[in-house]
């Protein structure tokens, strides 16, 4: 297929930023495309429960939060397109997104919404074992281990939040931290100390992720000590920071060491036509109510945009 689709404005990414991005296009009168390879909502729709979010006082399931943005950017009038990006031409005043049928979508601005993906930490028996006790996702695979002991590798936020949703599926979890303290808010190591089931492995190096058809146990070493052991678990949660999923833009636009993207205060980058929000851009916090900013932020400037380059 080989046919070409025009809009008023691309939107790469169907997750909050990029669905908030094409509900404010859509309410503002423009023809907005929203390209998706997975299902909307991006990776939070795998949060069990979201209460930081303002609106939710008791809280909402990642998935249900999603279906809700869905809706009310379908309600607009974006389209959201199934398929997977494969590449990007800025010809002139034009954006052209080759997509994995063979079709292009082309407009005269692009949002580039796609987030970012769990980082890997490279041991042995990791790529082995995944999908056979390795996950990066313990809304999706902690039901698996019901009454089993669990590791939670990490201490940023999302790693002992998710330690505390597994604590009330498994039999105990250990949170295998390099440092002798936790990088998450004082207000969930509050709630991850208090619980019985947490229990925490200080300053400890990650060797490997034991086993040999499931897995068994996580091999560390005391950086003091240097003594290793196996600490004994049916799975491995995975929690050691994110990679932005900026590979379609690198060349294109400008980004900083780690893949970012580099935007303005309106979400512009470096070259016109072309912006960024969520969690792919270069930014301090990277939470849902800061992507839906950003992106409310890129929609008004690329309508802007268009308005004075018409």
């Amino acid at each position: 297929m080989s046919e070409t689709r025009n809009y008023d404005i691309t939107i790469l990414g169907a997750g909050p930023a990029g669905l908030t991005a094409g509900l404010y296009a859509g309410r503002g009168g423009l023809k907005a495309a929203i390209i998706e390879k997975m299902m909307p909502g991006g990776l939070v729709a795998n949060t069990e429960r979201i209460d930081n979010y303002p609106g939710f006082p008791e809280g909402i399931s990642g998935y249900e939060l999603a279906q809700k943005m869905e809706q009310q950017t379908r309600k607009f009038g974006a389209e959201i397109i199934s398929a997977q990006a494969e590449n990007i031409i800025s010809e002139g005043k034009y954006q052209l997104v080759k997509l994995s049928d063979g079709s292009t979508v082309k407009s005269r601005a692009l949002i580039v919404a796609t987030g970012a993906f769990p980082k890997t930490l490279g041991v042995s028996g990791e790529k082995e074992l995944l999908g056979k006790g390795v996950s990066y996702c313990a809304v999706c695979d902690g039901a698996f281990f019901k009454n089993q002991p669990v590791a939670v590798l990490g201490g940023g936020d999302s790693a002992v939040q998710e330690a505390i949703y597994l604590a009330g599926l498994v039999s105990k979890v250990t949170v295998i931290h390099r440092r002798n303290a936790l990088r998450a808010a004082d207000s969930i190591q509050k709630i991850a100390f208090a619980n019985k089931k947490i229990a925490f492995a200080w300053s400890k190096d990650i060797l490997s992720i034991e086993g040999s058809s499931r897995v068994s146990g996580v091999r560390v070493m005391d950086k003091q000590t240097l003594k290793e052991e196996v600490i004994p678990a049916s799975g491995a949660f995975i929690y050691v920071g994110y990679q932005p999923n900026s590979e379609l833009v690198k060349g294109i636009v400008n980004t900083d060491q780690q893949g970012y993207i580099i935007t303005d205060d309106k979400m512009a980058t470096s070259l016109q036509g072309i912006y960024a929000c969520g969690d792919v851009r270069q930014k301090l916090v990277r939470q849902i109510s800061g992507a839906v900013g950003d992106a409310a932020t890129a929609a008004i400037a690329a309508q802007q945009y268009l308005e004075l380059n018409a």
